[in-house]
This record gives structure tokens, C-alpha cells and sequence, in this order.
């Protein structure tokens, strides 16, 4: 059975996340979700890996991975930036960046559903050939 493992980084403090960070969470569980219904019959293991994040390790906050691999890289024209959040800010206390994407000139905060089924089929589909 092949393995598909996806990780979701986020900063956690005191039992709370950012809203940004949420949002790709429930996300992650949607994709999660349907992967595994997908994915699973046809040999797949699909893991969901959380990984709590410290203050100091912000600037990996709402990241994912996708086997190893940050999905801003398997995604065509897609990078990583930052912008305040006001969340992050709110839960540290002070003004805060936080992770987003940037894709085709639109910036995401949060990582939609279809952006991470978009890089988990294109991973499968090279790990295929």
C-alpha cells in the first residue's frame, strides 16, 4: 500500500489557533475525507499529520506538506508570502505575519480545499508514471 501523508503546521498558543489557520484545517479535513474514500481502494493510505508550532516557529504557521513537500512547491505558479494577521497578532499579542499563498496573482490566507486535492492528485499522479 502506497502511503500519502499530509501535514498541516500551525501556531497553537494556549489551546488557540488563528482564523486563517482554521480555515485550512477544516479544509485539510474536507480533502482528508474524500482522499481517503477516493484513494483508499485503489491502494492508497492517506495520514493526516498535525503539527503544533511554537511562537518561535511562526513563520512555518499554516503550512502544508504534502509527503515531504510544501504544496506551494507542487503547485504551478504558486509561492509562499506573508501578510498581518490580525489573529496570530491578537493570540501573541503583538503585530504578527503570518503564511500565505500566491497564486496567479491571488493571495490566500487560508489554503482552500480544491488547492490542496489540486497538489495531492498531481503527487500521485508522478508517483504513478
Amino acid at each position: 500500500m502506497k502511503r500519502l501523508e499530509i501535514e498541516w503546521r500551525h501556531l497553537e498558543k494556549d489551546g488557540k489557533t488563528c482564523c486563517r489557520c482554521s480555515e485550512t484545517g477544516k479544509a485539510v479535513q474536507i480533502v482528508h475525507e474524500k482522499l481517503a474514500k477516493e484513494l483508499e481502494p485503489k491502494g492508497w493510505k492517506i495520514v493526516f499529520k498535525e503539527t503544533i508550532l511554537t511562537e518561535q516557529e511562526i513563520s512555518e504557521s499554516n503550512s502544508l506538506y504534502i509527503n515531504g513537500i510544501a504544496i506551494e512547491n507542487l503547485l504551478p505558479n504558486t509561492t509562499k508570502s506573508e501578510n498581518c494577521c490580525d489573529s496570530c497578532s491578537d493570540i501573541l499579542g503583538s503585530p504578527t505575519k503570518c503564511r500565505t499563498l500566491e497564486r496567479n496573482g491571488q493571495v490566500f490566507e487560508a489554503i482552500p480545499a480544491d488547492m490542496i486535492s489540486e497538489a495531492v492528485h498531481k503527487l500521485i499522479k508522478s508517483d504513478e508514471k
